[in-house]
Parts: structure tokens; C-alpha cells; sequence
């Protein structure tokens, strides 16, 4: 995560790789899956059934965009380099299978870390938390999976692409980084953490090398990905998350095509839609499922009193929509999504009953946000649970400590509460945790930023309430697990004969046993199990989170030995005997 001193002004070097043996075009700094959808494909891989997949998420949680480069399967097109010459191949269902690949893999490098504060995630919350702890003196430590800083919300563009920023936004994201890197806090990119241990001891799969880290104290600020609406079709190639559509766009200057359409809930479709059409692209709809804001004006007026500002940019935002002539149809819904030869016909629904069917190119969908709290969960961290957001959240204290000593949790993992109140909690919790290891003086926490912010926020929900899906009312032949392919039909059967509980639900059925690791299913399957069983949701419903958290090449688990002699007594939240680990 070094910053780029060359002139912004430089052209990135334009080559070639091959996909299947065909040229495709790219830029330096442009992923594989930016530069492929650049070129007008959207296929990455093959399921055991034969259906294409392609890019869904856009960020590394679904593994739907998997392709073969150079020999080796299982690579994420959305996070894998573009570089000249590189032989890129559609992933079949059963990769490896041939027997074509039968060398060992290499066990990488190995290398640990013991710094006073570990922050997992840089985005708004976590470089906050970083600078606040390395300005006190505290040897900082931030990680994030990604290959540069700045997450989801700021999505700095890609730096060998070199071009200027796009907005303030992504301006406000650049003085953020580089604030926490003056403050002294040290960077790792493309650094996924795979596996979390009692002491805490954190695996990390880094490029090129195996990564332990033992902090004094973490930081946890991993941010939130994307709601679906489970309907016929979503999982087909072309269909994506709107953040996705507003990454390729923002980070690597790629459009997911030529026309688009936006349905969910919630101010970021109406933001990535102008962003796109600023683009070139044309826009068909943007269906949101609430009513309109102008119908809201009590809502409406409390989002102006908590934030003018942020408000003003809301309304001009649908007032922009309207001069562009982007069709936007409030209380309407996704019903379904088919194949329509090299475009997708995506079926809308209003509440009267009327359908609507537009051919695009990329259906792009948000309906809000699931908290990535896998890493808290596996720390056994206390959970609440959210019925209006429908989000588990941690028990945290006024200085977002949580139920574990020493592990402090910011940010959208925590509830999705959005950037600026994440900026607060990252700097209150990075002097909280400066002065845990390093006893620096606790300054005075200033709340009523971010007591504004929350207000704002809640106003802002309330603006945007919409019905959210029911289980009952998905269509049997939606898949409800896109990873196994399994339909809402073969859930329903288990749960109509009294199979509640979501371990035997697994076993019958491999739902959440795919590359997602039930990210998806479960958000959806473990409410519905939990209310048709009489019982609270909370975070004991949906499956126990496991290690390894995420896919990991089973080279970097290698090279992670085991102590002789020392083991752990069994952490009942993992479903694992934990073991004491050294580099």
C-alpha cells in the first residue's frame, strides 16, 4: 500500500492477456474481471449443473468470478492483476480434476508480527482508528484484503491507472490515507485474515507470504457487503451488486456495460446509477422499493437538522436523476431475471401488480447490508440482534470495547450506521486502545458528532423503510444457495417436516457448505428456521463460523505449523479444538 508519487497525469500502459485463447485488452493497474467486462464478457466460471457465473459481489465474499490463470484454478477475477501475456481460462465445475495439476504447491514464506494495535479493514473506520492510535505513539498495524486502502465507501482508484479523483469522496479518502500513514501506522494490502485463535493470534494470507500476527489489542473494522433479493435468476452471469458496478467503475475506470439497471433499497443505487451514466452508460431504471422520499417529509426533515449538508446532496442526487432522464420507479421491486441472448431481461414489480421487463446488460441490485462479523464471532464476542436492520450487532462500550478485553469493534461490522459515524467510532476506539497498551491519557470523547451522525442515519432508514423479503413469499425455484444450487423448494421441505435447526439443515441439504461460506443462505435460511422454530434470533441461529473464514490455499494453512506440546482448550464457538500456533 505504497502512495504514488508519479504524475497523475501519466497515460497507464495499455497490453494484452488471453482469455480462452482470445486477446483481451487491458490497462495496467485493472483487475482480470474489470478488463473482462470491459470487453463485453461476463462469463468466469462453470457450475456442476453447467450454468455460467460470473462477477457477483465485486469485492472477494461470493467466489462466483473464479477463473484458471496460468494453470492455477480457484483465482478471483475481481482481485487478480491484469498483466500482459497472462493465460486466463474459464474455471470448470471440478477444477483439477483431470489430474493435470498434480505437483505440490510450494509452502510460501513465513513471517510474524506482534505490533500494540491490529486494525483489520482500511476503510473509513479503520484508517480513522489507525491514525488516532499511531499519533499516540502506538505501533499500528493495518490490514485489509484488498490490494490498496480506502474500502468500499472511499474506493480510491486503482494507482497505475493514475488518473485524478473522481469527486470529493474519493478525495476525502486519499487525505484519510495519507493521514494514517504520516500518523506512522504501517500498511499490508491484499491481506486476507483466514483464521483468528485464542491468544488472539490472527492468520493471515498475504502475496507471497504466511502471516501471524499477536497484537496487545485489535481493532476490528471489516465493513458490511451487500442484501440481495433472492429471485429467479440472480445468480446468473451479468446480474451483480450495485457496489461492484461503482468498484470496476471507480477503481478501475471499467463500465459492467453499455446499459444498466439499478433495483434495491436505499440511497447508493440512486449514487452509482448517475455515476454510471456520468460514465457514458445508459441507465434504464432504478427501481427502489420504497416510496418516494417526498412522500416522507416529517423523515426528511429530520435528516436536514441532523446533517444539511448530506441531505442537500440526497435530493440533488434525484433531482440529477430526473435531468439525465433516468426513469426511477419507487415501490417497485426485482421480480426475476433471465438469460435473453448476450443481454439479461430483468422483470420489475410494482405494488399494483404491474410488470415491467427491460433488456440490459448488467442488472445491478442493493437492498442494504449484511455486517462482516465473521472475525468477532470467531473472538466470541457478545452479539445483539437488530430486528429494524436485521443485523446482528456487537455489545460494545461507550468506547466500542467489546465483551472480549482488548478487542474494539468500529464501523458498518458493527450495524450499518455509514462512513461518518464510522470515522467517529474508529478514532474514539484507536485512542481507547492506545491507551490500553501504551498508557497514553485517555483524551475526552466527543460524542455529539457522532450522536448527529446516528440520527441521521436512523432518519435516513426511516426515509427508505421498505417490506423486506419474506422467506415465504421467494419463489420455489430461486436458488437460495447460489454456491450448492440449491432452490427455496428442497429448504422448504425440511422445514415443513421440523428440521429447525441450521447445523442439521446443512447436512441435508450442503446449503452454506459452497465458497461463500453461507454469507448469503444464511442471512436468508436462519431467520426463517429460527421464527418457524419459535425462537430468538440472535447469534447462536445461522451456522457457527469455522476456520478457515474465507478460502485459503491450502499452501499458506501449511506453512503455519502447530507448536509441539501446546494446545488450547476448545473454543465451543469455532466447532474446532483450537491449537496454539507458530510461524
Amino acid at each position: 500500500m505504497e502512495r504514488d508519487e508519479r504524475s497523475l497525469m501519466a497515460e497507464p500502459a495499455s497490453f494484452n492477456f488471453e482469455f480462452n485463447g482470445t486477446p483481451i485488452p487491458a490497462r495496467s493497474g485493472q483487475t482480470v474481471a474489470a478488463a473482462l467486462l470491459a470487453a463485453g464478457i461476463r462469463n468466469c466460471r462453470k457450475t456442476d449443473s453447467g450454468q455460467d457465473r460470473g462477477v457477483f459481489c465485486g469485492m472477494g465474499i461470493c467466489q462466483d468470478c473464479l477463473v484458471e490463470i496460468e494453470g492455477t484454478p480457484n483465482r478471483r477475477a475481481c482481485l487478480s492483476q491484469a498483466k500482459a501475456g497472462l493465460s486466463v481460462r474459464t474455471q470448470q465445475a471440478r477444477p483439477g480434476a483431470s489430474g493435470d495439476r498434480n505437483e505440490m504447491p510450494s509452502v510460501p514464506p513465513t513471517r510474524s508480527e506482534s505490533p500494540d494495535i491490529l486494525v483489520i479493514g482500511a476503510g473509513p473506520g479503520g484508517l480513522a482508528a489507525a491514525e488516532a492510535a499511531a499519533s499516540l505513539g502506538a505501533d499500528v498495524l493495518l490490514l485489509d484484503e484488498r490490494k490498496f486502502p480506502g474500502g468500499q465507501f472511499y474506493k480510491q482508484t486503482a494507482p497505475d491507472l493514475n488518473r485524478e479523483a473522481l469527486d470529493r469522496q474519493q478525495r476525502s479518502g486519499a487525505t484519510a490515507i495519507t493521514a494514517a500513514l504520516d500518523a506512522g501506522a504501517r500498511m499490508i494490502g491484499d491481506a486476507a485474515v483466514w483464521g483468528v485463535f485464542d491468544g488472539p493470534m490472527f492468520c493471515v494470507a498475504t502475496s507471497g507470504e504466511a502471516l501471524t500476527v499477536l497484537p496487545s489489542a485489535t481493532i476490528v473494522a471489516t465493513g458490511a457487503y451487500e442484501r440481495p433479493r433472492v429471485v429467479p435468476g440472480w445468480e446468473l452471469a451479468g446480474v451483480m451488486t450495485t457496489g461492484a458496478a461503482q468498484s470496476f467503475w471507480r477503481t478501475y475506470r471499467s463500465l459492467p456495460g453499455r446499459k444498466l439497471a439499478f433495483a434495491g433499497n436505499g440511497p447508493l443505487n440512486f449514487q452509482v446509477a448517475l455515476e454510471i451514466s456520468r460514465a457514458g452508460a445508459e441507465v434504464a431504471l432504478v427501481a427502489e422499493a420504497a416510496a418516494s422520499p417526498f412522500a416522507r417529509l416529517p423523515c426528511a426533515s429530520a435528516m436536514l437538522a441532523s446533517d444539511p449538508l448530506l441531505t442537500l446532496k440526497g435530493f440533488s442526487m434525484v433531482a440529477e436523476l430526473a435531468a439525465h432522464r433516468i426513469p426511477v420507479r419507487y415501490g417497485t421491486v426485482i421480480q426475476g431475471i433471465e438469460a435473453s441472448g448476450d443481454q439479461l431481461a430483468a422483470h420489475f414489480a410494482r405494488k399494483k401488480g404491474r410488470v415491467e421487463t427491460i433488456q440490459v446488460d448488467a442488472l445491478c441490485m442493493n437492498y442494504g447490508f449484511h455486517p462482516q462479523n465473521e472475525i468477532l464471532r470467531l473472538l466470541n464476542v457478545k452479539f445483539d440482534y437488530d430486528s429494524t436492520l436485521r443485523q446482528l450487532v456487537p455489545k460494545r462500550d461507550a468506547r466500542f470495547g467489546t465483551s472480549v478485553e482488548g478487542v474494539f469493534a468500529v464501523g458498518d461490522c458493527c450495524g450499518t450506521m455509514g462512513a461518518p459515524a464510522s470515522i467517529e467510532e474508529g478514532r474514539i476506539a484507536g485512542i481507547a486502545a492506545a491507551s490500553l497498551v501504551r498508557g497514553c491519557p485517555a483524551t475526552k470523547i466527543r460524542s455529539r458528532r457522532l450522536a448527529r451522525n446516528r440520527r441521521f442515519q436512523r432518519s435516513l432508514w426511516r426515509l427508505f423503510a421498505a417490506e423486506p423479503q419474506d422467506f415465504k413469499d421467494i419463489s420455489e425455484s430461486a436458488l437460495v444457495c447460489r454456491c450448492e444450487e440449491i432452490d427455496k423448494s428442497r429448504i422448504d421441505k425440511l422445514i415443513s417436516n421440523g428440521i429447525f435447526d441450521m447445523g442439521a439443515v446443512k447436512r441435508a441439504t450442503r446449503i452454506g457448505m459452497g465458497r461463500c461460506q453461507g454469507r448469503y443462505c444464511a442471512q436468508i435460511v436462519a431467520p426463517h428456521a429460527a421464527r418457524a422454530a419459535s425462537r430468538n434470533i440472535d447469534e447462536y441461529a445461522s451456522f457457527a463460523p469455522r476456520v478457515p473464514i474465507k478460502p485459503v490455499a491450502i499452501s499458506m494453512i501449511a506453512a503455519t505449523k502447530v507448536a509441539d506440546g501446546e494446545q488450547n482448550t476448545p473454543n465451543p464457538n469455532t466447532g474446532m479444538d483450537d491449537v496454539r500456533l507458530r510461524p
